[in-house]
């Protein structure tokens, strides 16, 4: 496996490489975590043993363990001081002192720089019940990419473990919100899943609003409200080229890309009606989905593509419908007290999550396409805005707790097991999150 980092350095490469298991392993080693097990859940217990090393390896442990805690589905362990023989990766470490700790699964692993000035990494996962070898990979980078080396092994470890796709190596978008509440500075920003790297793509002179990720792409599109009429932008993280994808007077709502970022498909307003629309990227020949006097915005695709949910007040309230993704009739979905608004799609198409407004608070819920199994996750004074993690069982959105303060980031996974803020600079709102990354 290779993956190209040139849009953070010329020379950023990470060459990974499996490690052969240093047991032969029996026709099963490890195990597959039941995610939805109800009642009785409890989270894996991973002990992480200090990797070898210099500063980097440091980094490396601080970050896992960090990740781990905000998994929800993991528990890390950490020996601390105890006397440990297999923190170098090269052999087998001592399970029976990991056994008394109560883990199930052991990380061990180095890190260190060779001559050339580049950071080798090397990790393995132990079995503790079968001693067996269930992961292992190298990595070599140069040494500023210790970070998502960290990430690249939580991933590994995630999906050996719970048979699931990580969701450690991501980043996330959001409008980074400072100075007093009457007069907000709103900056587009990009952060790690975690809240490091926090870096702002826009400086503040306009206002940017719903800045939305594609789900193929390092490509983002957003809103611009500057001296003249709303603009549609897209911006390759990448590179940094932005393009104004069109000037459309009255839109209520950023556009959403769809599954394969090839179209976007967006609400426009004219008089007292809001329609949506999709937009052709290649083309840019716009095709009118909706044709009614409602208000019909926030449109979010399938992941096949085939169909989209949306919210409407076409029958008094604001309720989400689903209809085909060429346009035609629509059927709701949502049918709990209040209002619902911002549906997003989970990329895996098994959950559709909402904002629900209800008795005086707001609650980020989720719910079957078909409308059925709705749950309430997480409940307050105001919360909204949620977007999915690109393995479908996470969830971020932003809360404001009323007052002078602002908006602040949080997560919660899809059971609502666990709820986590995501540490950011200052105020910050609408949160998109990224696929995993190349």
């Amino acid at each position: 496996m290779t993956l190209d980092l040139s849009r953070r350095s010329a020379a950023g490469l990470i060459a990974g490489a499996a490690l052969a298991p240093l047991i032969a392993p029996a026709a099963r080693a490890g195990r597959v975590l039941d995610l939805r097990a109800s009642g009785g859940f409890q989270p894996v217990a991973v002990a992480v043993a200090p990797f070898a090393g210099d500063e980097a390896a440091r980094t490396l442990t601080s970050v896992i363990v960090n990740n781990f805690n905000r998994s929800v589905f993991l528990r890390p362990i950490e020996p601390g001081g105890r006397p440990e023989q297999a923190a170098a990766s090269d052999g087998a470490p001592e399970l029976d002192l990991y056994r008394s700790l109560g883990a199930q699964y052991v990380v061990t692993g180095r890190a260190q720089r060779g001559p050339d000035g580049r950071l080798k990494t090397e990790f393995r996962l132990f079995d503790v019940a079968t001693g067996e070898q269930a992961a292992g990979q190298q990595y070599v980078t140069e040494a500023a990419f210790a970070r998502r080396v960290a990430h690249l092994v939580s991933d590994a470890v995630f999906t050996r473990i719970t048979g699931e796709k990580g969701f450690f190596d991501t980043r996330v978008v959001f409008v980074d919100e400072s100075g007093p509440k009457e007069r907000r500075r709103k900056r587009l920003a990009i952060m790690d899943q975690d809240g490091a790297n926090v870096r702002y793509l826009s400086r503040g002179d306009d206002l940017v609003v719903t800045p939305r990720f594609s789900p193929s792409s390092q490509d983002v599109t957003y809103m611009s409200f500057g001296a003249g009429d709303p603009k549609v932008l897209l911006l390759s993280i990448e590179s940094g080229q932005r393009e104004v994808v069109g000037n459309f007077p009255g839109m209520t709502f950023a556009p959403r890309f769809s599954p394969d970022g090839q179209k976007i498909v967006m609400s426009l307003s004219q008089g007292a009606s809001t329609n949506l629309y999709a937009m052709d990227l290649r083309s840019r020949t716009t095709t009118r989905l909706t044709d009614t006097n409602a208000i019909d915005t926030s449109p979010s695709y399938s992941p096949s593509g085939a169909e989209i949910v949306f919210e409407s007040d076409r029958g008094g309230s604001q309720q989400i419908y689903v209809m085909s993704a060429n346009g035609g009739g629509a059927r709701r979905i949502s049918f709990g007290p209040g209002h619902y608004s911002t549906p997003v799609w989970s990329p895996k198409g098994d959950y559709i999550a909402f904002t629900r407004q209800s008795s005086g608070a707001f609650g980020i819920g989720v719910m079957k396409p078909d409308g059925s199994g709705e749950r309430i996750l997480t409940e307050g004074f105001h919360n909204e805005g949620p977007t999915w993690a690109p393995n479908g069982l996470f969830l971020m959105f932003f809360r404001e707790p009323g007052g002078q303060s602002g908006a602040k980031i949080h997560m919660v996974d899809v059971f609502g097991r666990s709820e986590f803020p995501v540490p950011t600079p200052s105020y910050a709102s609408d949160p998109s999150w990224g696929p995993l990354q190349d």
